[in-house]
């Protein structure tokens, strides 16, 4: 584990520091706690602190709680804190300050790696659960959750005027007539070719749900974004897919959506659903691209055609 250690006390930073190295940990040490605190902040790789309870100019039950703010749900951080006063009464304000463990100060070696291997789990745990919650099983891609807590931050870091985003939408033509045809297991075989086909590192993908994957791309224009797009066309279309009993063609409409500034991730990606919409209207395996202001699929729709037609 790669850990910030607090302490004022050079001794005490030194013996815990040689405590956790020869384990294999990574000790980052600090005698001044607001230096910490900036260091955890600015540092995502540190997954634990270890601190004193008695400090410089904050308390360490202040840190605990400062810490605690910086922890988030994709990003758990451990908090061990140490003190002289190893009693009932300094555990429980330990605990409820956002201490997840205390331990006595100078700390017994074999205790603190009890106590780190417990961290370790937690953490393991931690991970795979946020694992699970934003990744499709199938596929290995960023489920819906996943994709689009990624592109919101994407979505924050192309700032306006000069930031440029663009979204695609990829629809595999025929899905229900592959399934029919030849089995849902076939099927899910087939969603996985298409999300191989569908990678594009740089770019935040996902599958949002049963034969629909999203891509977004920063610092992407719309001609840009329309090329990208005809490229995962022309990709998955020249890799033949065996189903077991022959090999066929799989092919995908795609629409893309160009974004302006301010624009949220749903705004973004309604605008290539539309020019999805329109690819499929016009006779599938193509790409259309809808620039910012283009109407929705609901404007689109008002022709009378139903869109369950054309899967």
């Amino acid at each position: 584990m790669r850990l910030a250690l607090v302490d004022p006390s050079r001794t005490t930073r030194l013996i815990v520091t040689r405590m956790l190295e020869a384990r294999g940990h990574e000790v980052v040490p600090f005698s001044d706690e607001r230096e910490a605190l900036a260091h955890i902040a600015a540092d995502p790789c540190i997954e634990a602190l270890i601190t004193s309870a008695e400090l410089k100019h904050i308390s360490g039950v202040e840190l605990c709680w400062e810490t605690r703010l910086l922890a988030t749900d994709k990003r758990p951080i451990y908090v061990l804190m140490m003190s002289t006063q190893y009693d009932h009464r300094s555990l429980i304000e330990a605990l409820d300050s956002g201490a997840d463990d205390f331990i006595g100060k100078p700390p017994l070696a074999e205790e603190l790696y009890a106590r780190l291997r417990a961290a370790e789990r937690i953490a393991s745990m931690q991970r795979e659960l946020i694992r699970l919650a934003t990744t499709d099983p199938l596929t290995g891609l960023c489920n819906r959750c996943g994709f689009f807590e990624r592109a919101t931050e994407a979505c924050a870091r192309t700032a306006p005027p000069d930031g440029s985003l663009s979204a695609i939408i990829l629809d595999i033509d025929n899905f229900k007539q592959i399934n029919d045809s030849y089995g849902h297991e076939t099927g899910d075989e087939a969603i996985c070719a298409c999300a191989r086909a569908a990678f594009l590192h740089g770019a935040v993908v996902g599958r949002l749900g049963g034969d629909e994957f999203a891509l977004l791309l920063e610092q992407q224009t719309l001609p840009q974004a329309v090329e990208v797009a005809e490229d995962l066309r022309l990709r998955l279309a020249e890799q033949p897919f065996d189903t077991g009993k022959d090999r066929i063609t799989l092919t995908w409409s795609v629409g893309v959506g160009e974004g302006k500034p301010g624009d949220t991730v749903d705004q973004i990606l309604a605008r290539a659903d539309a020019a999805l919409y329109k690819a499929k209207l016009g006779g599938r395996n193509r790409v259309v691209g809808a620039p910012a202001g283009v109407l929705t699929r609901s404007a689109i729709a008002t022709n009378g055609l139903a869109r369950a037609s054309m899967m």
